[in-house]
Order: C-alpha cells, then structure tokens, then sequence
C-alpha cells in the first residue's frame, strides 16, 4: 500500500523560507513521480512541482520557478520541498503525490497522480 506522509507545514511571514518533507513508502521508489500540489481556498489545486527518482528530472509551476526547489533522497525514501522567498499567495494546503504513471517528471495533471497523502498546511503572513 503506498503511503506519503508530509511535514514541515506551519506559518511564516513573507519573505521566509519553509521546508516540507514527504516520507514514501509501500512501493518502489525509483519508479515513480513524486510531487506536491497545493489548494488554496477558493482555488483549483495546483501542480508545484515534481521529481522523478529515476532520471532526476524535475518540474516546478511558473508561479514558484526560482524560489521553490525539490529534491529527492532515494535512500531514505524521502522528497523535500525546500520553499524560500515565500508569498502570501502561496499560502495552501500542500499535498504529497505520487505516480508511476509518468517516468520523467513535466507538467502535473491531476488524474496522473493516484496517490496522495493527507497534506499539510502552509500560511505565509503579509
């Protein structure tokens, strides 16, 4: 049974920097996609950004190019988010995914990730 568990949520101001890591297990980790999206009330969910563990790839969603960064530890089956220069528009519910429907990691469609977890929130303060 695959299983993602975030953390790392919490308040901060803007300008602050937060991490968020997401321990994976129940399957094969160099075989999948593994990402955040984030919703905000009101909002659509949003694909942030993926990494594939098998060919390092990675993608982030224009609105956080340059500030936001992933990472993946295949060793301890592990993806972190490392969030600096944050907004009060990134303010969200932060989910970790999962897929091993797509190999490289690219532009997050929804009904491509099958595993979630349960999410964990992020406030940026103005």
């Amino acid at each position: 049974e695959v299983q993602l568990v975030e953390s790392g949520g919490g308040l901060v101001q803007a300008g602050g920097s937060l991490r968020l890591s997401c321990a994976a297990s129940g399957f094969t980790f160099d075989d999948y996609v593994i990402g955040w999206f984030r919703q905000a009330p009101g909002k659509e969910r949003e694909g942030v950004s993926c990494i594939s563990s098998s060919d390092g790839s990675t993608y982030y969603a224009d609105s956080v190019k340059g500030r936001f960064t992933i990472s993946s530890d295949n060793a301890k089956n592990t993806v972190t988010l490392q969030m600096n220069s944050l907004k009060p528009e990134d303010t969200a519910f932060y989910y970790c995914v999962a897929t091993e429907l797509i190999t490289t990691a690219r532009v997050m469609e929804i009904r491509d990730f099958g595993s979630w977890g349960q999410g964990t929130q992020v406030t940026v303060s103005s």
